[in-house]
């Protein structure tokens, strides 16, 4: 259809705003109209979930050999009908859409909608193999779309190979709880003879994906399973704790921690507990909810000698300091090895906040040098941090003049 026809279909309702080429409304007022109207499109979804599955299932996209990568024709609708069609299901999945939908598993192997789908997953190895496509099932595939209906209309299906792995490695369950799709994990956890604990990708088991990309409910399922290890590594010694509080999920966090077999120091294969990831990141609702646990030792450092405090302190992150120094067992002038401490690390970047919190305290030593016996003022003045000089020179107890190794 072309444009010219597009906009005469719509009466004058709708412009093409060329300089960022996108299909806009007239006015803000049609748009408030159609949202207080819902009736007026009360099945979209369907319809939109129906013609991307249909072209889909079109000869000329099953025989087209298009691959998602820059420089290869890839058509815009493609992309999005492949990506979303399963969005548009979700909200309302009519009969019609179920029925292309399972046409689409039967003849998806080595297909594009498959390949485009697969290369839209983040941090998985997408499959390089000829073949390798084809491991890839319906089952996997409704699980990465995460639609209730038709994912318990496959598990029926005579043979059906729940704990089946694809091509990345991922079983059906593990692609359901990495996107979230309760829904899906409940359909899939309640079969015989599933194994929940079954790794994917980089050894990576369906709760640690759930923890890694925050999605509690899928969490709270998963640890409904006595059958479920909550502290199974990953990649790097990584559990699904250290994994929430790296990406600071406070909410799965705080489920995880409610847990007795939790072991909240439990550090990866950097000696980097959850608390030290927290902190680098600045995440301060897990840093609370890790340090109200009672048992996570704020002090504990990764293989770098770094504290949490040294952490935060270097990245500027004042909230995560503040909370840090409000317990009595934080040494606030704790060095690393080569002798840098928080002040020393928050000076050199130029976090005037963090430094002056950290001198508002008096068990700071505002003078103490660090690596090549440098002091906060000689790593603040390098860098030119004009305001963090101006802080350490205003107190009595600063020598400007205090040498480094070299003189």
């Amino acid at each position: 259809m072309s444009i010219a026809t597009m906009l005469s279909c719509c009466q004058g309702l709708a412009v093409v705003d060329k300089k960022v080429s996108t299909v806009r409304l007239i006015h803000f007022t049609l748009q408030e109209y159609l949202k207080a109207q819902p009736e007026l499109f009360g099945t979209a979804h369907a319809t939109m979930a129906e013609t991307c599955l249909s072209y889909l299932n079109s000869q000329q996209v099953k025989s087209a050999l298009a691959i998602p990568i820059p420089g290869i024709y890839n058509p815009p609708f493609l992309q999005y009908s492949a990506l979303y069609w399963g969005v548009h299901a979700k909200r309302d999945l009519s009969h019609c859409a179920k029925l292309l939908a399972l046409n689409l598993f039967d003849d998806h192997s080595n297909h594009i909608p498959t390949k485009t789908l697969l290369w839209a997953q983040r941090n998985i190895p997408y499959p390089t193999g000829s073949d390798s496509i084809f491991l890839f099932g319906g089952l996997h595939y409704a699980s990465v779309v995460g639609i209730d209906g038709i994912v318990a209309d496959l598990v029926e299906v005579e043979g059906c190979d729940i704990n089946q792995i694809d091509c990345v490695g991922n079983t059906p369950l593990v692609w359901a709880a990495r996107n979230g799709h309760v829904g899906v994990v409940k359909i899939l956890l309640g079969r015989g003879g599933l194994n929940p604990n079954q790794p994917g990708c980089y050894d990576q088991t369906p709760l640690w994906c759930a923890a890694q990309n925050g999605h509690e409910r899928v969490v709270r399922v998963l640890l409904g399973r006595g059958d479920v290890n909550p502290n199974r590594p990953g990649r790097y010694d990584r559990t699904p704790l250290w994994c929430a509080a790296q990406n600071g999920h406070q909410g799965v966090v705080k489920i995880l921690l409610e847990r007795d077999d939790i072991n909240p120091n439990e550090p990866d294969w950097y000696k980097e507990t959850p608390l030290v990831c927290a902190a680098r990141n600045g995440h301060e609702g897990a840093v609370r909810v890790l340090l109200g646990r009672g048992d996570a030792n704020p002090n504990k450092p990764d293989c770098y000698d770094r504290t949490p405090l040294s952490w935060a302190a270097q990245n500027g992150h004042e909230g995560v300091v503040k909370i840090i120094l409000g317990r009595d067992d934080v040494n606030p002038d704790e060095p690393m090895s080569n002798g840098q401490t928080p002040l020393s690390h928050a000076a050199e970047r130029g976090h005037e906040g963090v430094v002056k919190m950290l001198l508002g305290r008096g068990d700071v030593n505002p003078n103490k040098p660090g690596c090549h016996d440098r002091t906060p003022l000689w790593c603040a003045a390098c860098n030119g941090h004009e305001g963090v000089v101006k802080m350490l020179l205003g107190r009595d107890d600063i020598n400007p003049d205090e040498p480094d190794n070299h003189g």
